[in-house]
């Protein structure tokens, strides 16, 4: 995940273009994001663009009634993102003006230099495109001379960076609670600061040229040069005091580790220590194969599978591909449909879904990306991008998440996990238990009826699905029967395949 911090002051003419800028990077450069803004008590209408981009974009919006300043602002966008995060050594944030400065699309270049190794990513300022008054040339060039904060950076107010969130936990570590402010100062200063304090905690600091766009900026600059530059003069050993402080530490929690490992190596000779990976949350193996005939009435009218086709990587996580096909027909009727998700093998959650649809003369096909991190999917085809649930799952996906779930007799089960939130919630009542024959052999069963509210498919509420699924643990799908538009269809178990498991 990348949450994009952006303070804004007064930035109604530029903000909003710059949000869309950052969705148009990470549409082209597709990469999970977030957007973090914090509008610190703006007076031109500021929160009313916010506003009316928060319901088009995954973005969250901070208000400050009253003003705290730039660097009050940009600490506690880092502090929310380090908040979010579960995984602090993936995931990264971006700092970035709202004054359209900063250019987004650097932003591309920053991430692919975390995905190599990484730690800190600094855009440093070459070149302007544009016109300033020579105070602010001059005091703009200076300022970092002033403000060295080391690891070969050279332009320290920069304010545009990429970090991996490990390291802020680390810069923040014994302050997560935010009682004491990381940063002291501000303005300028403040990014140079910030800079210090990150630094000393980074394995690995890269830098990136990135030219500077005045002549997109709508309003004049809110900082002094000469204020600045005495700031900056008078900040020269906050800075170094930030800089050495975080690096002693630094040194004494490595020291302290290479005591640790010595103690435990000294006190555990023979004694093999191992890690044990995240049990999935897919249960289900790669190779399981359900195999259905489809009767209407008593006559054969073709087949259906269920599959777990293999692990494929999604948006940068390890997921689980699925599928369940369904074919057949008889005289002037035919279907061939085809449902497909890629769910999260740790978390179980929707990151893409297809449904192709061949039935009689007519063709449907949707197919769509879903970011449960930043909340929100796209549907293939459509230019824009819609709110999802903290949870998602779509159709394909909830046929085998069903199988996971505790089923008591006489209950009725509600979920708000449908990935389309105006399709929420999924149904699930558990009717009974029978006994069925199906693939050569009986079955204790237990029969539920599934519905999800104006949706389309087996699901939808007017086909009445009926499923069976073995009461044991591996929750086998035995029969499915549902209504279509020429009548009800049932498919019952013929074959089934599953990994490690004798077949009967």
């Amino acid at each position: 995940m990348i949450y994009v911090c952006v303070p804004v002051h007064n930035e109604a003419r530029t903000v909003g273009l710059v949000l869309w800028k950052v969705r148009q990077v990470f549409t082209a450069f597709e990469r999970e994001y977030q957007i973090i803004a914090c509008d610190d008590a703006s007076t031109d209408g500021s929160a009313d663009v916010l506003t009316s981009y928060a319901r088009v974009l995954p973005l969250t919006v901070i208000q400050h009634r009253s003003r705290q300043g730039y660097a009050k602002s940009l600490e506690e966008l880092l502090r929310l993102a380090l908040q979010r995060t579960d995984r602090p050594k993936r995931d990264c944030a971006i700092t970035l003006h709202a004054d359209f400065v900063h250019a987004p699309e650097t932003m591309e270049e920053m991430v692919k230099r975390l995905e190599s190794g990484a730690d800190l990513v600094v855009a440093e300022q070459y070149g302007e495109q544009g016109t300033r008054s020579w105070p602010e040339r001059w005091a703009r060039q200076w300022a970092p001379r002033l403000l060295r904060v080391g690891g070969g950076v050279k332009d320290s107010i920069s304010g545009f960076l990429a970090l991996r969130l490990i390291v802020l936990r680390q810069a923040t570590r014994g302050n997560e609670s935010g009682d004491a402010r990381l940063l002291t100062s501000d303005g300028w200063t403040a990014s140079a600061e910030l800079l210090a304090r990150l630094g000393a905690h980074a394995r690995r600091i890269e830098l990136v040229s990135s030219a500077a766009r005045y002549d997109l900026k709508q309003r004049p600059s809110r900082f002094n040069p000469w204020q600045q530059l005495l700031a900056a003069w008078r900040s020269r050993g906050l800075i170094s005091a930030a800089r050495k402080g975080s690096t002693l530490l630094l040194l004494a929690v490595l020291a302290a580790g290479r005591s640790l490992r010595a103690q435990d190596s000294a006190s555990c000779k023979g004694v093999i220590v191992g890690s044990s990976a995240p049990a999935p949350a897919v249960p289900f193996p790669v190779g399981e194969r359900l195999t259905f005939g489809a009767r209407y009435g008593i006559f054969s009218v073709g087949s259906a599978t269920m599959e777990v086709m293999g692990i494929d990587t999604v948006h940068r996580t390890e997921t689980v591909h699925i599928r369940f096909r369904i074919t057949g027909g008889a005289l002037w009727y035919h279907l061939d449909q085809t449902i497909e998700s890629w769910v999260g093998r740790y978390d179980f959650r929707s990151r893409r879904f297809s449904s192709v649809q061949d039935e009689r003369d007519r063709h449907r096909e949707h197919r769509y990306e879903i970011f449960p991190d930043s909340g929100f999917y796209r549907e293939e085809g459509l230019d824009t991008t819609f709110a999802t649930v903290p949870e998602p799952l779509d159709d394909a996906a909830f046929l085998y998440w069903i199988r996971t779930v505790p089923l008591e007799v006489g209950k009725r089960y509600e979920y708000a996990r449908y990935f389309r939130p105006d399709r929420n919630p999924v149904i699930i009542e558990v009717l009974g238990r029978e006994r069925v024959g199906v693939a050569g052999k009986k079955w204790s069963a237990i029969v539920v009826r599934p519905k999800i509210p104006q949706g389309r498919g087996i699901f939808a509420e007017k086909s009445e699905t009926r499923i069976w699924l073995s009461d044991d643990s591996q929750r086998i799908v035995l029969a499915i029967q549902s209504n279509f538009s020429f009548g009800q269809i049932t498919l019952k178990l013929k074959d089934y395949v599953v990994p490690g498991v004798n077949q009967p």
